[in-house]
């Protein structure tokens, strides 16, 4: 074969390569695979039609089941752009600087591996372990997950390798997103982490097409070599949550909600519905059953902080059956919001009113107790063994502030109720609104609290009331049925008129001896 033929040949392959990263794929990119080695990356149906989503679509974002090569086939699809095209910069972010950097070294095996005639004059211009820089000016930079990453540059492609589990994601995409305005596109890939996070909010939002990526499902029975058999091994070694999350792409069954998702389904399933009436401005106080004078309510509320991110919330509870009957929330000034309670309280048979006393909260506690409701709970000083005996001496003693004390020893406390009322379905809700906060309320860094940028005011508010329920309310009402027997057993003693027998067998106690062996009548005092 002539030297023109072989030229023309290249030329041929070369453009082929160019415009189909499908055949780049199959023909020229190597992989190391763990028990293999060096292996050409033998794309499975799934992983092209993968590649071919990211060639159609600027945005992508890929909901995925672990080893299914995604994050390499990624990868791949940064090579691809870079050698194919000028002045190219593909940046990369992950949970931490070394997952980026794999990210990277996978790119830089890949080229190490081509053939030289399709490298040309492509050469390396600078190849360190966080970077590959092309004499073509494109470039691929792997780093860390922080707030600032990616401003200095203008990012062709941005790879969020495991979106779901990078701590202010939001953020950073917020600062990036402007530098990829001009054409650049985003490959976003995780596993699921629960749900209410960047991840999960993008990802649900472009199934139904409210943003501009296109998303991906990739469960775990696509690979060719998973089979029932191994579904059932993999099951046997870990948790049905660990499974959801890592091959089932399963939001609700992944993640480390407070409550089981499980659980949350029920309660959707049996017990939300819309309330049977809207009240106060804004129709923002939600009500499913008016007061029932028989019985007793609670009234438990959490105070907004006052910086406009989170809300002033409470709930109606029924202290008897332990039913949710009405709820509010919505963002108002502290006076308004003790007005309010005062007179939800009041409408619901003159209710135990808990509210919570941190910060701005003591303006709502300072309001109620200038409209004279004498019906609101008191914290004990220090919380210790809260035995009723203790509870009852520290209220006789006034070792008590006003309102409910939220504080690092009882904070666990009340989540830890609200938690085993529900887990046990001993508490029953209606709203909406609470299942949403419910979902979104997670275990962070060992502390239960809602995910970034979601609130948690509804689900602390039923904490406090939950909690209240079992200890205040309890012991108050064990010592008021004390003090019921205490004098129920008092025995009424009459005592009959021991002195002389009068004419007729007669006896008048008012008939008093003068001393003079005579008795005289004194009920003429009493006239």
């Amino acid at each position: 074969m002539s030297q023109a033929n072989v030229k023309e040949i290249i030329k041929a392959e070369y453009i082929k390569c160019a415009t189909d990263p499908v055949h780049f794929f199959r023909k020229y990119c190597y992989i190391t695979h763990p028990v293999k080695g060096r292996i050409l990356f033998h794309l499975y149906p799934f992983q092209e039609e993968v590649l071919n989503d990211f060639r159609a679509n600027r945005f992508s974002i890929i909901n995925k089941s672990r080893q299914l090569g995604i994050s390499t086939l990624s990868a791949g699809f940064a090579l691809w752009t870079m050698l194919f095209q000028k002045d190219k910069t593909v940046l990369c972010i992950a949970t931490k600087q070394e997952t980026a950097k794999g990210m990277v070294e996978k790119v830089q095996f890949m080229y190490n591996s081509l053939p030289s005639w399709l490298k040309g004059n492509i050469k390396p211009l600078s190849d360190n372990k966080l970077s590959l820089k092309l004499a073509n000016n494109s470039q691929i930079i792997a780093t860390s997950a922080a707030s600032d990453a990616g401003r200095s540059y203008a990012v062709s492609l941005l790879l969020i390798d495991e979106a779901a589990f990078i701590e202010g994601i939001d953020k950073i995409y917020t600062s990036i997103k402007p530098t990829i305005a001009t054409g650049g596109g985003i490959i976003a890939l995780s596993s699921p982490n629960g749900v209410g996070n960047w991840f999960h909010r993008m990802y649900t939002e472009a199934e139904i097409g409210k943003n501009e990526f296109k998303a991906i499902k990739l469960k775990w029975n696509l690979h060719p070599d998973r089979d029932e058999k191994w579904e059932i091994t993999e099951h046997a070694n870990m948790s049905p949550r660990e499974f959801a999350q890592e091959y089932d792409c399963d939001f609700l069954g992944s993640g480390n909600s407070v409550v089981e998702p499980e659980l949350l389904s029920f309660y959707e399933e049996t017990f939300i519905q819309d309330p049977i009436e809207r009240r106060f401005m804004g129709g923002d106080f939600w009500i499913w059953a008016y007061p029932d004078y028989s019985k007793q309510y609670i009234v438990c509320a959490d105070v907004a902080r006052g910086d406009g991110s989170d809300y002033s919330a409470f709930h109606v509870i029924d202290a008897t059956t332990c039913e949710q009957v009405a709820e509010y929330k919505s963002q108002v000034d502290t006076r308004t919001f003790g007005n309010m309670l005062v007179s939800v309280a009041t409408e619901y048979n003159n209710a135990l009113l808990v509210v919570e006393n941190a910060n701005i909260g003591w303006d709502v506690v300072n309001t109620v107790i200038e409209k004279g409701y004498e019906k609101m709970y008191y914290s004990p000083r220090a919380y210790g063994d809260m035995s009723m005996d203790k509870w009852l001496s520290k209220m006789e003693q006034e070792q008590t502030v006003p309102g409910f004390t939220t504080s690092a020893k009882t904070r666990p406390l009340v989540i830890s109720k609200m938690e085993s009322y529900i887990r046990e379905k001993a508490f029953i809700f209606h709203s909406k609104r609470l299942l949403e906060e419910l979902r979104v309320f997670i275990w962070m860094n060992g502390k239960a609290q809602s995910q970034n940028g979601y609130n948690d005011d509804l689900v602390m508010a039923l904490g406090m009331g939950l909690f209240t329920r079992d200890t205040a309310m309890k012991f108050y009402e064990q010592g008021m049925d004390l003090n019921r027997a205490m004098i129920s057993s008092i025995t009424k003693t009459t005592y009959g008129y021991t002195g002389p027998e009068l004419p007729g067998g007669t006896q008048n106690p008012f008939m008093i001896d003068n001393g003079h062996g005579d008795f005289e009548d004194m009920t003429w005092v009493l006239s």
